[in-house]
């Protein structure tokens, strides 16, 4: 595998990875409908600050959301509203597998 090949899957692990937690999904599930500023955020998942703050950070290095401050206040938004087709697909493998059981 060469170097370019390499950096590129490394970069789509790194984008699954930064999904691949509840919070994170409840996070795109609700940033789905329209920015949110971190306190909400906080107050649905039910974490303290640090760690929603950990799993927003990730997702923003990962360039699925976006963030912009207002004075004291951090907005979130989705930055690839793609990823919805991407966790559209998830779901129908859960269906298909909760079909063969």
């Amino acid at each position: 595998m060469d170097n370019q090949t390499k950096r590129k899957l490394e970069f789509r692990a790194k984008i699954i990875k930064s999904l691949a937690h509840p919070a994170r999904l409840l996070v795109v599930q609700t940033l789905s409908e329209g920015e949110r500023c971190v306190c909400e955020l906080t107050g649905l998942i039910g974490s303290d600050m640090s760690t929603v703050s950990k799993h927003l950070s990730l997702m923003k290095n990962a360039g699925i959301i976006q963030d912009e401050k207002r004075g004291n206040q951090v907005f979130y938004k989705l930055n690839a509203p793609c990823v919805l087709d991407f966790l559209r697909c998830v779901e129908r493998v859960v269906e298909k597998n909760r079909q063969d059981l």
